[in-house]
Order: C-alpha cells, then structure tokens, then sequence
C-alpha cells in the first residue's frame, strides 16, 4: 500500500459534506434515457446509503458465518452492524447520534465485536469493544489519545491495538487478550510508523520516511529489547511500505519503487534475506492481501484512477467473479473456511454496494443497494479520463464529467475540482457531491494536477517545494482545456476544492485573480506558516518528510508567507464560498476565519459555514445535503 505520503495528510476524510442551505425541490425524474435528465435534490443523492466492510486485519464475518460486518450512514450518522449474507437488513450495534462509528471486527470464536469512534471528527479515535450483552468497553481511554485496531494474532488469544498513550507523537503497539481484555506493551515506538505485525505474533514491519521521496523498513521483534533492523539498505530515493506478512510469517510483501516510475510488490524473506519480485505492472500496486490459510492471494493496480484486482489460488488460477456490475471491485474479505469472499462494488454511476461471492464458482450475490431508488442511475453521468498539455507541455490526466443535454448551442458552466493531499487523486468512483452539481447542469472537471499520485513518482515529485507555483499553473491552464470544448460556457468556469483543494481554491482567487469566476473553498489551508508550526502531535513520525515536500517553517518561513493567500486576500475579488469545521485538528477554523474577514474588508461576496460537529471531512449526512444545498446555491448565483 503506498500510503507514505505524507502530505495526503492535507485530504478531507469526506468531502461530501458541508453547508447549511435550505433543501431545494426535486423536479420530476426525467425518463431512462431521454436527454434532459430530472433535478434531484442533494437529500436525494444523500438518501443514497453509505456502506464499508470492517477491517481487512479483523475478522469480518460472523463465527457462524451467517453475517458480515459492516458500516453504514442509514441512520444519518455512521454505525456499526452485522448485515446477513442470505439477505435482509442489516442489524444495529452501535446507536450513535452523534459520533461516527466504524465497525472493525468480530471475535473469532463469539458475537463480540471491536469498534472504532472519535469525538465529533476530532481523529482522536478510540477502540472500544461491545460485549454479546450490548454494553460497551473503551479500551484506549483518555482524553488526548488516539489508536486503531492492527489485527488478530492467528490462534485467536489476542489481538493487537497501536495508541500513542505513553507518547502523544508516536505509536505504541498493545497486545490485548481475548479474554479479559488484559494488556501488555509489545513494542514501544520511538518514531516509525507500524506497518504490519505478523500473525504469529513475532514480528513487526516498520516504516521510517526520510523524505517525502525516501524512506526505509525495519523489522523489531514483538517483546523483544533488540533495536529494529533494517531491511532495506540503499542508495539513492526509494519509497518503501509494508504491505503484509504472508500467512506463515516467513516474509514480508513490501512496495517498494526502485525499479522503474511505479510501486512494485517484493517479498522479503526473514530467514536469509532474499528479496524477490511478486507483483509488477505500468501502474502502482496498490494492495496485497492473502486468505488466513494462504490459499488465495488478492491484489490491487491503481490504473489510471480505477482499481484493477486480482483473485488467485496458490496455483497461480484467477479466480474469475461473475454477477457484478462495472466498477472497482475492493474490500475483500474472506468467511472462515476460505470457500466465500465479501466485497463491495463501486462505480462511477453507483455509490459502494457489498456482494457476497462464492469462490468455487465465482458468483457473485448483492446485498445492499445504496442508490436512492428515487434517483434514475441512467441518468447519472458517466465519468471519462481525458488529458491536456499544460503550460510547459507536462500532460495532465483528470476525470470529466459531462451534464446531460449540453450542447454548442446550450453550454453548460464548469466548474474544476481539485483534491485533497496535494498527493492525493481524482478516481473514477461514485461522488454524490460531483453527480448533485453536474445532475444540475454544472460540468466538472476533476483534476490531477502535478503531484498527484497513480502517475508515477516523477510525476508525484514535480510539485515539491513548489506549492502554490507549478500545481496551481496547472489548474489555471484547465481553465483553455474547458474552454477548448464547445458545449462549455467559456466564462462561466469555478474552481472548487477541499482541503490542500480549498488550498488551490484560496490561491487561485489571490494569485490569478481574473482566472476564474466564483470558488468554494472546504475546510482549505490559508496560512501555511501557522498549519506547518501547529500539525497535530501524532504526525511526528512523518514530520521531516511533511517539511522536505512542504519546507521547513523554521528555515522557509518567507516562501510559506509568499504562498499563503491569507496574506494576499486583498487580491481576491471573485465570489467565494468557505466551509469549516470546528473540530479540524489539520486545518484549524481560525485559517478560515481570517480568509474570510480579509475577503469581506475587500468589499468581496463571501459566504461561510461553520459546522460545530465536524472535522477535516464531515460524517454527518444532515451536513453532507446541507452542503451540496449551499454548493448549488453559491454556484447558481454567481455563475450561472
């Protein structure tokens, strides 16, 4: 999983959700096929239902293999319930209103299971176990810590949690028992991030980035006094990760990119060393996973921003699944006797929806069906990767969306959308936000400017330590690239974004203030000077490759101020849009709330929402319609 970078850490966890505006009227549903589709309301599209399997390190169907475990946003607030693979609907067990929670895993041998929730989007998460009474246990209590589930350890007697407890800046991993819930320290962190912890018990692979371009595993023994070792001796820039021990715990498939642009899949091997090629491809390899026993193994490409995953028996036999619509197939987990998967189906039409599938025969089986049945699929569009040369020649790839019935004669406004990271990526999936704007006739352009990630490592360097320059030349020149498309209004064209993308939005206004004609800025960095001086203490691990990409406030102060709209907003002269939330421990309110009066003492139209019961991506579904309410709103008012 190449995950490393640490500056997707600048990504909203949801972007989905923001706004409070009074819900528009739906008008009629248009009839399949025809070419003006039906307005539907963002409470329409959020009637659509979110779905996610627990934790691919848990045991995600039940000891009786009668249900598997999911979360879902039916209530209007993520929870945890247990959903029967013969059909039906799913069961509660957990009943949050107000905290989004996440069910990670079942017991091996009984009904209990492990959640995770932090406090109104805080990422301070907590593990928690609810006994088959329904009561529950917090078993990482504390005001300021933070942990996730690692895993269970192969005979069931225990399983592992990473908490920052003793440490606020790192990650301690706990070994917990099944019964009793006592707990022992089996390694203490000093800096590295923890990658995976073998099934037996014995060993744990470490990360340590050096730069956002280099970093280097290490393998500790779990209970042991000996120093990490490392394994990945080199020279020059290689990014490393940590995909998974194999069943047997004799080696470890890491990711590593020294041969080629793309992340390749190796083995390591723990007795002599030997390292080997496994997965190879054009593309990054995303994920690598096997079934408890070793029987199967499952891999993932990230191609051209739609996932590309492989069933395969020891063999070397793809396992061909039959019965699913298109779509990137994710989240495979295996029952208990390896003869059934469970996974869930996403595509650029249709939000995620889990399958069941029998391995013997492939076959697949649908269990939920998360599309609002109000809303016609057929008139969803259908998303398409095109490419522009930019300024320099440098060929950027992004996703377009395209409005029913547009035409030369009738064009549609735009709007380009940037993403989170800046390492992150626009994907061909299911984007109720996006499909809400382009249903009521808003052309989207989701870009992958330079830095982004799925491209290869050249392409994801070439905006180091040059934010806010070479990314935002990029986005200013998909501006021509719209206007070059005769059904697109040519000065009609907003630019939109959360996160690092509300960034680019705050930029875009402050620094090429004539581009483009109204933005919405989500919960954007505007100061850089003061997010680099106050991220959250757990990123210590990733500080020094956060400040080789970003640089160093200490030493790059001036470019940091040099590139912060905030201290160029009496630039900003076109409408704009912010939207915050109060418990943002990435981005905190007061980058917003400055912006905002800065924008206001120009004489500027500026809108802002504040939501009191989020963070960086908003879990709510109330805040989700609300937002895409006020999204249309804004647009409709100051573009079209």
């Amino acid at each position: 999983m190449r995950t490393a970078r640490h500056a997707v850490l600048f990504a909203g966890l949801s972007l989905l959700a923001l706004g409070a505006a009074p819900t528009l009227a739906a008008q009629p549903a248009a009839k399949a096929g025809s070419a003006q589709p039906g307005r539907y309301s963002a409470k329409q599209f959020y009637d659509t239902t979110s779905y996610s399997l627990g934790s691919p390190l848990g045991h995600v169907w039940s000891p009786d293999g009668k249900s598997v475990l999911i979360s879902s946003d039916q209530s209007g607030v993520f929870n945890a319930y247990m959903l029967p693979v013969s059909g039906g609907g799913a069961q509660p067990l957990t009943r949050s209103e107000t905290n989004a929670t996440f069910g990670a895993t079942f017991f091996p041998a009984d009904a209990r299971t492990i959640f995770t929730a932090d406090q109104g989007g805080n990422e301070l998460t907590h593990v928690y176990v609810r006994e088959q009474d329904g009561t529950v246990k917090d078993l990482t209590p504390g005001a300021k810590v933070k942990a996730s589930f690692q895993g269970w350890s192969a005979d069931g007697k225990s399983f592992w949690i990473a908490s920052n407890a003793r440490d606020p800046q790192t990650f301690d991993l706990y070994a917990y028992d099944t019964d009793g819930y006592g707990r022992r320290m089996v390694f203490q962190n000093s800096g590295f991030e923890i990658g995976a912890v073998s099934r037996d018990g014995r060993m744990v692979a470490l990360r340590k980035p050096r730069t956002s371009a280099d970093s280097n595993l290490y393998l500790a023994e779990l209970g042991g006094t000996a120093a990490p070792r490392l394994i990945t001796q080199h020279q020059g820039n290689v990014d490393y990760g940590a995909y998974e021990f194999t069943p047997d715990g004799k080696s470890l498939i890491y990711s590593t990119n020294e041969v080629g642009e793309f992340s390749q899949a190796w083995t390591y091997d723990l007795a002599s060393g030997a390292k080997r090629p496994l997965i190879k491809a054009d593309w990054d390899v995303a994920s690598v996973s096997h079934s408890p026993s070793g029987r199967y193994r499952v891999s993932a490409l990230n191609a051209d921003a739609s996932t590309k995953l492989t069933i395969q028996d020891r063999a070397g036999k793809t396992i061909a699944l039959k019965g699913l619509p298109p779509g990137d197939v994710t989240g495979v987990r295996f029952n208990g006797d390896e003869t059934a998967i469970a996974l869930t189906v996403n595509g650029s039409t249709s939000p995620t929806d889990i399958y069941v599938a029998d391995l013997r025969t492939g076959q697949a089986r649908r269990l939920t069906r998360a599309l609002n049945p109000a809303i016609d699929q057929a008139q969803l569009a259908e998303t398409q990767v095109v490419r522009f040369k930019s300024y320099d020649g440098v060929e950027v790839p992004g996703i377009l969306y395209k409005p029913r019935g547009t035409s030369a004669a009738n064009p549609a406004p735009a709007i380009v959308l940037v993403h989170g990271g800046p390492g992150g990526q626009a994907r061909r999936t299911y984007n109720a936000q996006v499909q809400h704007l382009v249903n009521h006739g808003y052309a989207v352009f989701d870009i992958n400017n330079r830095g982004s990630s799925g491209y290869g490592k050249t392409f994801y360097h070439m905006d180091d330590k040059r934010h806010g320059d070479v990314d935002l030349k990029d986005v200013v020149a998909s501006k021509a690239f719209l206007q070059s498309m005769p059904w697109v209004s040519k000065n009609k064209i907003a630019i939109m974004g959360g996160s690092y993308g509300g960034y680019m939005v705050a930029a875009a206004l402050a620094f090429q203030p004539q581009v483009f004609d109204a933005g919405i800025n989500i919960f954007g960095v505007t100061n850089w000077v003061r997010t680099l001086q106050s991220i959250p203490p757990w990123w210590a691990s990733m500080k020094e490759s956060l400040y080789d990409e970003m640089g160093d406030p200490a030493k790059d102060a001036e470019r940091h101020r040099a590139i912060s709209p905030l201290f160029h907003a009496k630039n900003i002269v076109k409408p704009l849009l912010v939207v915050q939330g109060k418990n943002d421990p990435r981005v905190l309110q007061i980058e917003s709330d400055e912006l905002v009066a800065a924008v206001k003492a120009n004489g500027t139209p500026v809108e802002y929402i504040v939501f009191p019961d989020e963070g960086h991506g908003f879990q709510r579904k109330a805040n989700r319609i609300a937002a895409s309410e006020a999204y249309l709103k804004f647009l409709d008012t100051h573009l079209r």
